[in-house]
Order: C-alpha cells, then sequence, then structure tokens
C-alpha cells in the first residue's frame, strides 16, 4: 500500500517525503479530532477492575 502511494505522489524524493509527512499529518490531525473523540464514548475505558481508595493510600502492600 505505501509503495502505490508513494510511486503516484507527484515531484522528486523530497518532494514526495514532504508531501509524505503533511499526509500523515492530515491523518493524525482527522483521527485526534473526529475519529477519537467519537469512539470514546464506545471504549470501556471508565471499567476499571483496581480499587481506587486502596491504591491511593498504599493498602496491601
Amino acid at each position: 500500500m505505501y509503495g502505490w502511494i508513494w510511486r503516484h505522489l507527484p515531484g522528486n524524493a523530497w518532494v514526495r517525503g514532504l508531501i509524505s509527512l503533511v499526509l500523515a499529518l492530515a491523518v493524525v490531525y482527522v483521527l485526534f479530532q473526529y475519529v477519537f473523540p467519537w469512539a470514546e464514548p464506545l471504549l470501556p475505558f471508565g471499567d476499571v477492575t483496581v480499587d481506587g481508595a486502596s491504591a491511593a493510600t498504599g493498602a496491601g502492600r
């Protein structure tokens, strides 16, 4: 897949590298701004199995 993208980008190696960097940054931006906030309520990050009170006081050592 990456080879196909590289072959279809215009310019020499430096221009392709710059375009690839811009594309990668755009993908990261879209993920953090739109995809991750949309998916957060669907993921079970609030379901923890560690008791917060005993972990904070150091009990059980």
